[in-house]
């Protein structure tokens, strides 16, 4: 039977070097050992995601409510939360308790590429 094995999530960035580093020094990615010129392969625990540089292409800080391109369920999202935060990350809510069974907060990337964590209550 045909199954998925593996994903990446793909985004373009406008400054791959500055993005990279955010993704590792900020929200603890490691970058894999794959050389292709204009790529970052990075993962971190079972996510993964490809940056590549699009210098002239819009920004996902420009889509809006469209930016949105991930929910992470984690463990222990208000440990993730300070840890986030005490990085520097771009923190848009803290954790709150939401009426779908979650405990949830929002951040953004330096290109505006949102993303949601949740722990279920």
């Amino acid at each position: 039977m045909p199954q998925i094995v593996n994903s990446w999530c793909v985004l373009a960035v406008r400054d791959l070097q500055l993005s990279t580093r955010y993704w590792i020094d900020v929200l603890g990615f490691t970058k894999q050992p794959i050389d292709a010129a204009g790529w970052s392969f990075l993962s971190r625990d079972c996510f993964r995601v490809m940056l590549g540089e699009c210098p002239d292409d819009r920004a996902a800080s420009e889509l809006a409510n469209h930016s949105y391109f991930a929910y992470w369920n984690v463990v222990g999202v208000d440990e993730l939360y300070k840890d986030f935060s005490a990085k520097g990350a771009d923190l848009l809510s803290t954790p709150a308790n939401k009426p779908w069974g979650l405990r949830e907060f929002a951040m953004r990337t330096p290109d505006g590429h949102r993303i949601t964590c949740g722990e279920q209550i």
